[in-house]
């Protein structure tokens, strides 16, 4: 699909998200976002160390002779060669919110949802990943674990996240710390871990998972995703605020409670950055108007800071 050739001529990964998103799917827009990306975040501090065998892949020029599997070249007529987990910079699993406070969104008509944001970060994060010869795998969670890809770096890794991320919709409560756990069983050796949610969850257990993860000596990013409209109130006359996840609700005047709303929100912000920044995980609170090109330069920045 061709793109505009104004929105061409643009950087996809600088533009307001709402208008790039309009330009077709997830996989359109996380590539076109990609393109515009600087490429090449990280070079592996483990690269070397391990030398389980992973997968195969075709021979190219410079390769060793003695990684040919001669069995496999017999049986396609094909040089093929055994790769190591060494030939691959990281493993990296995404684990994305996809609770049903998710799917809110203050202006639909000129704002993403948190979930359509989220998903559309996860497929460019994924993306530049891959594109590096990463394992990237992917695990989606509302009140329960929803998918869980296991991170590989072989083709056609990217299409089946994207497929797994078109799939999920917004669900039920949140479980973040049952997700969080499972990523133990499928990062075996240290790798990253990329937490993206809008953080309506169980602080406590939520804190303890992510520093399990650190303590095992993986390397943590969190995205907490806001929507606009939940950072500060509308002066607007009187409505009913209702908790997507629950169903409660409370009558009450935006014009008063600004003020206290805003000093509340400010809290909870700084006390999820002090919380994790201090046990050496990068925080970094994106909202839905926030370019996807500028959140994955915070994680690459994160990322270069703990490695």
């Amino acid at each position: 699909m061709a793109l505009p050739s104004r929105v061409a001529r643009d950087r996809l990964d600088l533009l307001d998200p709402h208008e790039v998103s309009g330009l077709g799917g997830i996989e359109l827009v996380a590539e076109g976002v990609v393109e515009g990306f600087l490429s090449g975040l990280h070079r592996s501090p483990y690269r070397g160390f391990s030398v389980e065998f992973a997968e195969h892949r075709p021979y190219q020029p410079g390769d060793e002779l003695r990684y040919l599997d001669w069995k496999v070249v017999g049986r396609r007529d094909r040089l093929y060669v055994k790769q190591y987990e060494e030939e691959t910079n990281l493993r990296a699993t995404i684990v994305l919110d996809v609770s049903r406070s998710m799917a809110w969104s203050g202006d639909p008509e000129r704002r993403l949802s948190k979930f359509d944001y989220a998903t559309r970060l996860a497929a460019a994060l994924a993306l530049v990943l891959l594109r590096q010869r990463d394992a990237t795998g992917l695990i989606g969670f509302d009140d329960e674990v929803r998918c869980a890809i296991a991170p590989r770096a072989r083709p056609g890794q990217w299409h089946l996240l994207v497929r797994a991320l078109l799939d999920l919709a917004p669900g039920g409560g949140t479980a973040a710390e049952q997700a969080l756990g499972r990523v133990t069983g499928l990062l075996r050796r240290r790798g990253l871990v990329v937490f993206i949610s809008d953080l309506l969850v169980d602080r406590d257990l939520v804190l303890l998972a992510l520093r399990y993860l650190r303590h095992r000596g993986h390397q943590v990013v969190v995205f907490h995703v806001m929507d606009p409209g939940e950072l500060d109130l509308d002066a607007a006359g009187e409505a009913r605020f209702v908790d997507p996840e629950t169903g409660e609700g409370v009558v009450a005047s935006p014009r008063d409670l600004r003020r206290d709303y805003r000093a509340t929100v400010e809290r909870v912000v700084t006390a999820w950055r002090r919380s994790l920044r201090t046990g050496g995980i990068a925080y970094h609170h994106v909202s839905t108007a926030t370019p996807f090109g500028h959140a994955l330069r915070r994680a690459a920045e994160g990322r270069a800071r703990l490695g």
